[in-house]
């Protein structure tokens, strides 16, 4: 019997009875668990039953939530998050355009799981209700995206200089999906190695070389631009924010010194063969940037039906408005944004309330932020700078891939939305009674 086979049992029963005996934020932890290491796809998992263990784990989540909810409700009102409301306008957005879709089968099939997924964040952003929560999930998060190094590690490049087919069960199979999931977690780590003590460091580095040799060997355009961009964001403030905590400069420059040792080391031939192709602006296939084509043409499609064209649609449309020369064969074309991929299945109002989303939570953590100063909680601060960080490692890295609809973007959300809830609303509450 395979030890990966005993690992998921066990986590897999020991999870469910955690959540029932310690604490409900188990069984958030243990659907990241089978959402990562998805055994219906594994090697390892032929001798399990087929049973549906993601749906088990929604199950329990949602059971815990209607048992507790009283309890949770003294620290976590969804009325209190205004993202929610934004959140819910766009699944709004979805139904309506169902109505006309150009596709309807598939747009039907997809909102389903889009709205089951909508459904998954609102309980778990009940059943997370406290910092010490936030850090095991964001921990779960982290572990399951070594586990997708490592899984990487073993499989290997493929004659294309690419790992296809080891990702999770919503990615297909892709590996810009599979690549775009790794760099929240990338990110995340730096945070914990920082505040970490020596054994908490060492977990770090051995999580980031699987996670880091991962995202060398996918070989992701889009997911490299998304670490380096939430990096960068995180280490700048820690070394030029004025707050500050003994000897975090020189934390911060041995996070530089030693990611850059450690990814060099890892990065080979092939990968820098890839990442140099950006350069290629002339050549569009190769360098990525026919993209632009496919984002310009995407309002083409909007001018013709302003309501949107739901989930598909482009596909469906795509030889109408795109030069043939982006063609192979038979084949269709997605728009590769999330951006424009929320316009297009959305309609203008579903990418309108995406933003305003975004610019509620962005005004939420300001605030967040502020009463942590106030406060003096400073490692709690960079906590949220580091979720806010993440957050635009995964939003850059889809901005060239068709993933708005994807766990990994809306688990980058709800991180910030628990932050928020246990940093501020919560203490807010307590002033008010």
């Amino acid at each position: 019997m395979s030890k990966f086979l005993l690992v998921f049992v066990s986590l897999f029963l020991g999870g469910l009875v955690a959540a029932f005996v310690y604490s409900p934020v188990y069984s958030v932890m243990l659907y990241q668990l089978v959402y990562f290491m998805n055994p219906e796809s594994r090697w390892w998992s032929k001798p399990l039953p087929g049973i549906p263990y993601s749906f088990i784990t929604v199950v329990v989540m949602l059971l815990l939530t209607l048992f507790k909810f009283k309890s949770l409700s003294e620290t976590t009102r969804w009325r209190d998050q205004p993202t929610i409301k934004w959140m819910l306008g766009i699944l709004v957005m979805y139904y309506i355009v169902g109505l006309y879709a150009l596709v309807p089968t598939l747009h039907d099939t997809f909102l389903y799981d889009f709205t089951k997924l909508m459904l998954i964040v609102l309980i778990a952003y009940k059943l997370i209700e406290s910092p010490k929560s936030l850090h095991l999930v964001s921990w779960t998060y982290i572990v399951g995206a070594a586990y997708i190094g490592y899984v990487a590690t073993l499989t290997g490049r493929d004659v294309f200089g690419r790992v296809e087919g080891i990702g999770m069960v919503d990615t297909g199979g892709d590996s810009n999906y599979t690549s775009a999931a790794l760099a929240p977690a990338a990110v995340m780590l730096m945070y914990y190695v920082w505040i970490g003590n020596n054994k908490l460091r060492l977990l770090c580095c051995l999580c980031g070389a699987f996670i880091v040799n991962g995202l060398v060997l996918i070989n992701s355009r889009g997911a490299f631009i998304g670490v380096v961009a939430g990096a960068a964001l995180f280490l700048m403030y820690m070394m030029f924010s004025a707050h500050q905590r003994k000897g975090q400069r020189k934390m911060a420059f041995a996070v530089v010194v030693v990611g850059l040792l450690g990814a060099f080391s890892m990065t080979d031939r092939f990968f820098w063969e890839r990442m140099a192709t950006m350069k290629n602006i002339e050549d569009g296939d190769a360098s990525g940037s026919h993209r632009i084509e496919f984002w310009m043409a995407s309002f083409d499609v909007m001018r013709d039906h302003p309501g949107g064209v739901g989930i598909a649609g482009f596909e469906f449309v795509s030889r109408a408005y795109l030069p043939e020369s982006a063609f192979f064969d038979h084949e269709t074309k997605a728009v590769h944004s999330s951006w424009f991929q929320l316009m297009l299945e959305g309609g203008y109002p579903a990418i309108i309330f995406f933003i305003l989303m975004l610019f509620s939570l962005y005004r939420l953590l300001r605030k967040t932020k502020k009463y942590l100063l106030s406060q003096n909680q400073i490692t709690e601060y960079f906590h949220v700078l580091v979720l806010e960080s993440a957050a635009l490692a995964y939003l850059v890295a889809a901005t060239f891939i068709n993933r708005i609809r994807a766990e990994a973007m809306w688990w980058s959300i709800l991180f910030l939305m628990v932050a928020t809830n246990v940093y501020f609303l919560q203490k807010q509450r307590a002033q008010i009674k």
